[in-house]
């Protein structure tokens, strides 16, 4: 089901394969605009009934001369509003537009100094040289029919280009890393002061026109909910139920692969604090019989998603008023699923947002959430008054613990690794490491090993300890934690949870390991 809580001006992203498409788009939102990643061959049709104020063209990891070289429609540069085209779209523009693009004699990867030729447009307000972030092979060496070179550095000429007339520009750098630091002021003249943006995308304005098009939308309907207690599905419930109140039921399935008191903080805070209508499913010895004997971990994920599915359609088929499913989708989940460069993200959220229901359940589908990054999400979470600690809350996995459990899956070592997590997680908040860190667990291995406590010898299970810093969750480095705050989890796991007496700590990044073990 279509759901658009947009603003009335909207930029578009073209993706050329750039692995910063979606910083150019956190950048423009952060500068209070909205805008959507579209695959770049889009119909030129489509663009124009998109009417946005402007189009920006992403980076790219092919040469315009490559024989496969992604190219958008011919009919985009004929659209009368105002197109960047960024490092690969500067090129395409100065290719399609009449121009030159040859070889560089000289590659530029990293940082190089910017010197403005001409100060306005898109340099308004800036030095007249900037430390700029380069990485290309390929330049403009000829510019299109009218337009001007307004910067350059050492080794291209052509570093920026632009025309006023024809409200086109392009840029040899990325404005939107953080390696180049002026570059938000770059995106924030092109989206101002050439596009005529007033900047009406925020928090606020998204709420007050979800709310009016869940209502709208949903009628005297009710609407089932999978809350998982997560960033995600917790900000869909209380922006569904600020709309329809009780309308909204949401449901709760306890797999029993909850890390410890999860249950509880969830009915806490939405049936006691928020008022909802919560209904908590006890499935967590379901569960255990379904993954009796299971070691594969893709195994043990296939019995778990089909597991909780069917948990969820028993019991929201009970609500005969029920015509809608809401789920969690963030809009990285949509942009690689329409991208035409592929992505794992179809896959991957399977057992995050209750996957595959929409089409068994035949349930119209809300995703108010669809079109926001993750910092969107917590902002939006934090104006309708979200606690702090589910808004800050580290991701964790849809399989749960499970996952976590390297081998066979029992009650006995869910309850071991249940205790040693607590202790980890609870020393991270006490020291204030939490929020530095994207994620963090604990971990049980398939080994024993031996020990000593007290003059006993002792053979008992090992835990991995796993901490890393991260911004999207797509690469992430170890978490150089405390070695005072370790050996202090290391000593209360050992001393306080009968069965563990080793714990190690996981210093592998993403690449070449993956965050989760299984």
């Amino acid at each position: 089901m279509k759901f658009m809580a947009a603003p009335h001006e909207t930029i578009l992203i073209l993706d050329f394969g750039s692995q910063y498409a979606q910083l150019i788009a956190r950048r423009v939102r952060e500068l209070n605009v909205f805008c959507k990643i579209l695959p770049f061959n889009v119909p030129a049709d489509q663009v124009v009934k998109e009417n946005p104020k402007g189009i920006i063209l992403s980076g790219g990891p092919a040469s315009v001369w490559a024989p496969r070289a992604p190219k958008p429609a011919a009919g985009i540069f004929k659209i009368d509003t105002p197109v960047l085209g960024i490092c690969y779209g500067m090129q395409l523009m100065g290719q399609m537009l009449g121009g030159g693009v040859s070889k560089a004699a000289h590659r530029e990867f990293g940082k190089a100094q910017l010197q403005i030729n001409e100060p306005d447009s898109l340099f308004d307000g800036l030095p007249r040289e900037l430390t700029c972030w380069m990485s290309h092979g390929d330049y403009v060496n000829r510019l299109p029919p009218g337009f001007r070179a307004i910067a350059s550095t050492g080794n291209t000429p052509i570093a920026a280009m632009g025309s006023l007339a024809a409200k086109k520009f392009g840029v040899q750098f990325h404005p939107e890393v953080v390696h180049t630091p002026r570059g938000k002021e770059v995106l924030r003249n092109f989206l101002y002061k050439i596009c005529g943006c007033t900047g009406d995308w925020s928090a606020s304005f998204f709420i007050q026109t979800a709310v009016s098009e869940i209502r709208q939308m949903v009628g005297k309907s009710q609407v089932v909910l999978g809350l998982s207690g997560g960033v995600d599905s917790s900000v869909t419930a209380l922006l569904i139920y600020r709309a329809i109140g009780k309308q909204l039921i949401p449901i709760f399935v306890d797999t029993g692969l909850l890390r410890k008191g999860e249950r509880e903080e969830v009915v806490r805070t939405f049936k006691g604090h928020f008022q909802m209508p919560l209904v908590v499913v006890d499935a967590g010895s379901r569960f255990l019989r379904a993954l009796k004997g299971v070691e594969d971990p893709e195994e043990k994920r296939k019995q778990i998603g089909r597991l909780f599915i069917t948990c969820f359609e028993e019991k929201a088929r009970r609500y005969k008023g029920a015509n809608f499913l809401a789920q969690g989708t963030l809009y990285p989940d949509v942009i690689e699923s329409q991208s035409p460069f592929g992505g794992p993200s179809a896959t991957i959220k399977t057992h995050h947002n209750v996957g595959g229901l929409p089409k068994k359940m035949k349930f119209k589908l809300i995703e108010p959430l669809k079109f926001l990054f993750k910092d969107e999400v917590r902002e939006i979470g934090r104006e309708m008054g979200m606690p702090e600690k589910i808004l800050g809350r580290h991701p964790f996995p849809g399989p749960g613990l499970a996952i976590r459990i390297l081998g066979s899956v029992t009650r006995e070592r869910l309850d071991l690794l249940r205790e040693a997590d607590h202790r980890f997680i609870e020393e991270l908040r006490s020291s204030g490491q939490y929020d530095k860190v994207w994620q963090a667990f604990a971990v049980l291995l398939p080994v024993q090993s031996v020990g000593v406590m007290g003059d006993e010898r002792t053979y008992e299970n090992v835990v991995a300890l796993r901490a890393v810093i991260s911004t999207d969750g797509m690469t992430a480095d170890w978490a150089r934690l405390p070695e005072e705050l370790l050996e202090k989890v290391s000593n209360r796991i050992v001393n306080e949870v009968r069965g563990i007496n080793r714990v190690v700590y996981d210093v592998t990044s993403k690449p070449p390991g993956t965050i989760e073990w299984e």
